[in-house]
């Protein structure tokens, strides 16, 4: 099958390997442009533009894909299907259009819940058990197209990079199935019911919030493993925690209540077990304390 394979992040690697790997004729591969990263700011492709090259698979980065003539090259693909992979640009109608099979995407949740930018953290961060991957025919609405498959995973008390790693295998897989499938699969329509949106993550989320319960707070810290990372400020400094245990200790929230750095929340504590400072490598607590002290008794906000 002659496929345009369109993905950005780590993600969608998987994806566009599975591709390759079950022989179709990935003709190009779309990404967003290489970004400034690191200290030196310097230019990066994206690691679904350094895997496509790696192939010797032709990679085009336009900024959008609204002008033009961007989307007259796409249409002179001669595409059977396009697959997409949390590409991160908007596809308009045209290029939904172009090729004969149309869009397929590989969203991970179990639609329609979580529709939209962050569904793996977001699921993590509303207590949910189960996420997945759904494969779904793409339209101009946010994740709204119908389905062509779903597979489930639990969450337990994966963190969002353990989980996103998990789904990227099962979107993989998902995908490769739906195309051996194509065109005989029958496209089920979302159900009204249970729709909900998963808004990208703001900075500002990433701040411990103790006047919530510990489970709360727990899941919080996973949602944000490994970006952009949970954390509390003290003495000017942020300390970031990658990973706690819950106990049922009781104190006014954002206390500190023994040597370990046990911190009370509204209902429950936590206690760290990985953490990590501004410009070091993550740490156990009690190498933390070695070199940092936080009383028992301080409050932290």
């Amino acid at each position: 099958m002659r496929i345009a394979f369109m993905g950005t992040p780590d993600f969608a690697v998987p994806t566009l390997e599975a591709l390759i790997g079950a022989g179709h004729d990935v003709t190009a591969v779309y990404s967003q442009p290489p970004r400034p990263a690191g200290r030196g700011k310097a230019s990066r492709p994206s690691p679904v533009q350094r895997a496509a090259e790696a192939y010797g698979i032709e990679v085009r980065t336009p900024p959008t894909l609204r002008d033009p003539e961007a989307q007259r090259a796409f249409a002179a693909l001669a595409l059977d299907a396009a697959v997409v992979a949390a590409y991160g640009l908007i596809l308009p109608q045209p290029i939904l259009d172009a090729p004969r099979l149309g869009c397929l995407n590989v969203h991970a949740s179990l639609l329609p819940r979580w529709r939209g930018a962050a569904p793996i953290q977001r699921a993590i961060l509303a207590g949910d058990e189960m996420t997945g991957v759904t494969i779904m025919q793409m339209e101009r609405g946010l994740d709204t197209g119908p389905m062509l498959a779903v597979r489930a995973t639990e969450i337990d008390r994966k963190t969002a990079g353990e989980l996103t790693a998990e789904l990227a295998e099962i979107g993989a897989q998902l995908m490769a199935g739906v195309l051996e499938s194509l065109p005989n699969l029958q496209p089920v329509k979302q159900p009204e019911d249970g729709t909900t949106y998963a808004p990208k993550i703001e900075k500002h989320e990433a701040k411990l919030d103790f006047s919530r319960i510990a489970a709360e707070v727990e899941r919080q810290i996973r949602a944000f493993n490994p970006l952009p990372g949970a954390y509390f400020e003290y003495q000017g400094e942020r300390i970031k925690f990658h990973s706690v245990d819950i106990f049922n200790q009781t104190g006014a929230p954002g206390t500190v209540l023994d040597d370990r750095l046990t911190i009370a929340c509204a209902s429950g504590a936590i206690v760290p077990i990985l953490v990590q400072r501004a410009g070091r490598a993550p740490m156990t607590a009690a190498e933390l304390l070695r070199g940092f002290s936080i009383p028992s008794g301080t409050l932290l906000r």
